[in-house]
């Protein structure tokens, strides 16, 4: 039994509403929100909630696969293309969302969602950086390109310091990128060598990070210590003149920008969380201890990072046998 009658626009703001109540991340709501738009869009209208049908959704995954285009904008537009399984998939969790939320509140009778498969994302490939590529972005921190104008001539950059720091906080911690923008002065704590972190589902914990990155963490903090408050963020965009914090679209964009001045390819956020992960496991760490580290909630990721390093330590075995090498 329906209890109330409501449409489909009212229906995506109350269940926003209430996500927002329950902690989760504006990240997330606004993908939620991004997601629930292409459903109006293609309904067309503002129809009842609870007249929406199950042949309706399936079609509109259906064009989601194989008519929707999106064309991003930003500073280098990259034209029309067609939407990624993991953003059909997340518009999928978001549809989900809204119908578990409605059925509820008594706005639905059933969550249709349930019996329509979402879709198959294939597993990305986990590729490390090496000690050698970490090295070569360290030290891309410290000059510009080589200028157009004057061959063989660069400048120094000023955020060197603290884009070195950025560096080393993503391989020592394995943070995601919208957990290391969060992180304010106050969650560090120098002393344990430790920070406390707000992830996915609000859910906190721990990470570490080594005496190296503690130093820099400090080094970074100096210029700041007699102004700065428990709530700022600790990774500053724009400062001093016009400080604010660190997004994960900044923080893509200088990794990526990194990256192509050390000739190093591939340099995003969470190839530093693969990195993480592979040698943390490499150097005999714990495979439930890294479970809680990267704040998942089931060991499915964590396994596969423990097969890559088994076939790792396999082909390092194929290289340095003794009795093949020494041909016994």
């Amino acid at each position: 039994m329906v209890r109330h009658n409501l449409i489909l626009s009212q229906a995506i703001e109350g269940m926003l509403l209430e996500k927002h109540a329950d902690g989760k991340s504006a990240h997330t709501l606004a993908d939620y929100r991004v997601g629930l738009k292409k459903l109006q869009i293609f309904l067309g209208d503002d129809p009842p909630l609870a007249g929406i049908d199950r042949d309706q959704l399936i079609a509109f995954f259906a064009w989601l696969r194989d008519d929707y285009v999106s064309e991003p904008d930003g500073a280098a537009p990259r034209g029309r293309i067609r939407l990624s399984e993991k953003t059909r998939l997340n518009i999928h969790t978001a549809l989900s969302a809204l119908w578990t939320w409605a059925v509820k509140n008594e706005f639905v009778e059933r969550n249709f969602l349930r019996t329509i498969a979402p879709p198959r994302v294939n597993a990305s490939a986990i590729d490390p950086l090496t000690q050698a590529e970490f090295e070569l972005l360290l030290k891309a921190c410290d000059k510009t390109q080589t200028w157009r104008t004057r061959a063989g001539t660069s400048s120094h950059r000023l955020t060197a310091e603290r884009d070195r720091l950025l560096l080393r906080l993503l391989l020592d911690t394995g943070l995601r990128a919208q957990e290391l923008c969060d992180v304010v002065v106050d969650n560090v704590n120098l002393g344990a060598n430790a920070i406390k972190i707000r992830g996915k589902g609000n859910k906190e914990r721990t990470v570490r990070f080594g005496k190296r990155t503690a130093k820099a963490i400090w080094a970074y903090l100096i210029p700041r210590l007699t102004t700065m408050q428990p709530t700022d963020p600790l990774i500053l965009v724009g400062y001093p003149g016009d400080p604010r914090p660190m997004t994960r679209y900044n923080l893509g964009l200088l990794l990526r920008r990194l990256g192509k001045r050390a000739g190093v390819k591939h340099v995003h956020p969470h190839r530093f969380r693969h990195t993480f992960a592979t040698f943390y496991l490499r150097n005999g760490g714990n495979m439930l201890a890294l479970k809680e580290l990267l704040g998942h909630s089931d060991m499915e990721m964590v396994t596969r990072y423990a097969h890559f390093v088994q076939a790792d330590f396999a082909a390092d075995h194929a290289k340095a046998s003794p009795v093949d090498n020494w041909r016994a």
